[in-house]
């Protein structure tokens, strides 16, 4: 039996390689003679530069860089000949930052900038951007100020230097469907902090449209990242596509499902967000054309019914009804419970 285990991070707790090591010893508990593949996944937040990297190795380098509140750190991406991959998250991702300072007013997207600076520095001419996990909501004028700072107003050196971002958000800018509405309460902004992150934005995109003739803030993702991806596209003419769908042909995941009989994904929580594009759907899109099942595990699970309709064979809360979060947040309890949930399935069929 060979089974492939493309499991997302459990945000805040396990990274995918950990949870695909807690799903694999559960395979191998019951199916000790099993063939298991397991392939770290990222949709371009936390995990975006382990999963590149397992696919196509390269050198990780380390700069300084400032964080959402302008402290200096150490943030490091991968390069591979004159190839950059970039997590964005590295720089100005909400884990920097402790929960009591978490204010996207102030969060700046500046530490972006230093790293495709140096990128473009170092020689580097093709940039893969993973879009998630930030603490800003500034729509990228950080990013392009540290830019500015650097090359200069006109960003000459961009002219030759193509960019793909890599996201599953498809938001506009701003607008009841746009970063600040949507995405700004899980980083800390009030009612009122959305209504002026909305308002900047807006300002942001009419001045920026003003000056270079073009409007990119209602393209598909230019929300993502607090609308670093209206920024990557307004100003650098980025190019946006699906997180999981540019992994998954990076390690042409197609060729590695022959002779599959089982795929096993998951992610920290499922609900109606996993089917916009998160690493589960297309995992489940690509096993599917060849008619093989998939397995949904998650730390929480809501809309099930939703989830079966789209194609999952089955989808399995890890964790006991009832478990306090503070418990289902511990790295030891996960892998424990992905472990114990993962050997119930087996031997599988």
């Amino acid at each position: 039996m060979r089974i492939l285990l493309a499991i997302d991070s459990f945000k805040g707790c396990l990274t995918s390689s950990e949870a695909n090591a807690a799903a694999r010893e559960g395979v191998l508990r019951t199916s000790p003679d099993a063939e298991v593949i397991s392939l770290p996944v990222s949709d371009g937040g936390e995990g975006w530069l382990e999963a590149f990297y397992a696919a196509k190795r390269g050198t990780f380098v380390e700069t300084t860089v400032c964080n959402p509140l302008m402290r200096p750190i150490q943030a490091k991406y991968l390069v591979q000949g004159n190839l950059a991959i970039i997590e964005i998250a590295r720089a100005v991702g909400l884990t920097l930052l402790y929960s009591d300072e978490r204010n996207p007013l102030l969060a700046t997207s500046y530490g972006v900038g230093q790293l495709v600076t140096d990128a473009v520095y170092r020689g580097c001419r093709e940039i893969i951007v993973g879009l998630g996990g930030s603490a800003t909501s500034d729509a990228g004028y950080g990013m392009i100020r540290a830019l500015r700072d650097a090359f200069g107003t006109a960003l000459e050196p961009f002219a030759d230097v193509h960019i793909t971002l890599g996201t599953d958000v498809a938001n506009p800018l701003y607008g009841p469907d746009g970063a600040a509405h949507v995405f700004a309460p899980q980083k800390g902004a009030t009612l009122a902090m959305v209504e002026e992150l909305d308002c900047r934005a807006r300002a942001f995109a009419e001045e920026s449209a003003r000056l270079l003739g073009y409007d990119c803030s209602n393209e598909i993702g230019a929300g993502a990242a607090g609308g670093l991806g209206y920024a990557f596209m307004q100003y650098l003419h980025a190019e946006r596509c699906s997180g999981i769908d540019l992994l998954l042909d990076t390690v042409d995941f197609d060729s590695l499902l022959a002779d599959v009989s089982v795929v096993i994904t998951g992610e920290g929580r499922a609900d109606r967000q996993t089917l916009m594009g998160k690493v589960p759907m297309g995992v489940l899109h690509r096993a599917r054309r060849q008619h093989i099942p998939v397995i949904l595990l998650a730390g929480q699970v809501e809309d099930k019914e939703q989830l079966l309709a789209t194609g999952f064979t089955d989808v399995d809360c890890i964790h006991p009804l009832g478990l306090p979060l503070s418990e289902a947040l511990r790295p030891d309890v996960t892998r424990c419970h992905i472990a114990d949930s993962v050997s119930a399935l087996f031997p599988f069929g």
